[in-house]
C-alpha cells in the first residue's frame, strides 16, 4: 500500500508572506502556527517566515509556543490559558502570555514572582464572542491588578487584544467600539501597551480599519481561504494532497489513502485530478479510496486529492465545503499518517 504524500511548496508560501504583508498595510504580521502550522510543519514554516521578515509568531497552546522558540528568537505569543509547569517553561523561555481571567491573572503573576522574572502579558478584552477574555464590567479590575504587578516588576503589559465575532460588519464595528474603550480604560491607569491585535485571517483581510498594530493570521498566510470564502488575491493554497494508484478493479482505481489517513469517508462524488482527467471519488474505505477509472490507468499513476489549483484539482477548502467544515481541517487530520514533502 503506498503513502500519500502532501507535498509543500516553500516557495508559494513565501509568496504569500510577501502579500500579506503587503496587504496589512503597516500592521505588524503575528503568523498564527497552530495545529502544527495547519498541518504543514512548524520548524520550516518558522524558518522561512522569519527569512521573509516575520517577528512575530502565534500559538495556541504554551507546548507549541515552546517548540517555536527553540527555532527562532523572534517573539512568540501563547494565548490558550495554563497551569504551573507550562506557564513556568513558558516564563523561562521568554512566551508572551494572552490572559483573559481574574484567576489566569494572577496564576502567571505568582509564577513570575516566585521564578524573579517579568513576562509579557496581552490581556485580552470580550468584545463580543464570548470565547473568555475579561468582561467589560471586569476590566477596570483587571487592569488594577495587572497594573500592580507591572508596578512591582513582575509582568508587562506588552498587548490588549480579543477575537471578533465575525458575525456582521456592524456587529465588529460594535466590538472594536468595545476593544478601543478598554484600551482608553489602560491607558488612563497607567498602562502603554507595545501592541493592540483584535484582527485575525478574515477581518484583517478585508476590514483594513479593524486592525490594530498587530494582525494575527493564520489560515491566510498557508493559503487557506475561508469556507464558502472567494478566493484569495495574491494566495494560493501551499500544499498539493497526492495518492498513488495501488491497483486497476475493473471500472475503478484503488488508491493509496482512506478514511484512515483523514480523507473524510462522505466525500464521495468530489472529484480528483487523474492522468485521465477529472475523476469522481466512488467510494472511501479505510485504508484507500476507489476512484471512476480513465483508459490506461495503472498502478503508480499519480492522483491529485486537492491543491493549489494548477492542474484543475479543487483547494482544501472546496472539499471542506461539501462535508460543512473548514479548510484547515481537512489539512490537520491529514497530519498522523500522510508524508509531509518540501518540494522547493
Amino acid at each position: 500500500m503506498s503513502t500519500p504524500v502532501l507535498e509543500i511548496s516553500r516557495a508559494a508560501f513565501r509568496t504569500n508572506i510577501a502579500a500579506v504583508l503587503q496587504r496589512l498595510d503597516g500592521s505588524q504580521l503575528m503568523l498564527v502556527m497552530k495545529d502544527d502550522a495547519y498541518g504543514h510543519g512548524i520548524e520550516w514554516v518558522v524558518a522561512e517566515a522569519e527569512a521573509s521578515g516575520v517577528s512575530w509568531f502565534g500559538s495556541y497552546d504554551i507546548p507549541t509556543a515552546l517548540r517555536i522558540r527553540a527555532v527562532t528568537a523572534q517573539r512568540v505569543y501563547a494565548w490558550a490559558p495554563s497551569t504551573g509547569p507550562e506557564i513556568d517553561a513558558a516564563i523561562g523561555a521568554g512566551v508572551d502570555l494572552g490572559v483573559g481571567s481574574m484567576d489566569y491573572l494572577h496564576a502567571v503573576i505568582a509564577a513570575a514572582e516566585r521564578l524573579g522574572a517579568r513576562v509579557a502579558v496581552h490581556l485580552k478584552i470580550d468584545t463580543g464572542l464570548h470565547r473568555n477574555g475579561f468582561r467589560p464590567e471586569a476590566w477596570a479590575d483587571a487592569v488594577a491588578v495587572a497594573r500592580d504587578a507591572e508596578d512591582r516588576g513582575s509582568i508587562r503589559i506588552a498587548g490588549v487584544w480579543s477575537h471578533l465575532a465575525e458575525a456582521s460588519d456592524e456587529e465588529d464595528d460594535a466590538a472594536q467600539a468595545v476593544f478601543l474603550n478598554a484600551v482608553r480604560e489602560l491607558h488612563n491607569a497607567g498602562g502603554e501597551p507595545e501592541v493592540l491585535h483584535l484582527t485575525a485571517s478574515a477581518a484583517a483581510w478585508w476590514r483594513p480599519e479593524l486592525r490594530g498594530t498587530l494582525s494575527r493570521i493564520g489560515a491566510f498566510c498557508y493559503g487557506i481561504r475561508s469556507a464558502d470564502g472567494p478566493q484569495l488575491e495574491g494566495l494560493s493554497l501551499i500544499s498539493r494532497l497526492v495518492a498513488t494508484v495501488d491497483a486497476v478493479e475493473g471500472d475503478l482505481v484503488r488508491i493509496g489513502i482512506g478514511a484512515f489517513d483523514g480523507l473524510p469517508s462522505i466525500l464521495r462524488g468530489a472529484e480528483v485530478v487523474t492522468p485521465g482527467g477529472l475523476r469522481a471519488i466512488s467510494r472511501i474505505d479505510g485504508d484507500s479510496t476507489l476512484v471512476d477509472g480513465w483508459p490506461g490507468a495503472q498502478a503508480g499513476d499519480r492522483v491529485v486529492v486537492f491543491g493549489p489549483g494548477a492542474e484543475g484539482e479543487s483547494d482544501a477548502t472546496a472539499l471542506a465545503e461539501r462535508i460543512d467544515t473548514v479548510g484547515e481541517e481537512i489539512l490537520t487530520r491529514l497530519t498522523p499518517t500522510v508524508r509531509r514533502e518540501l518540494v522547493d
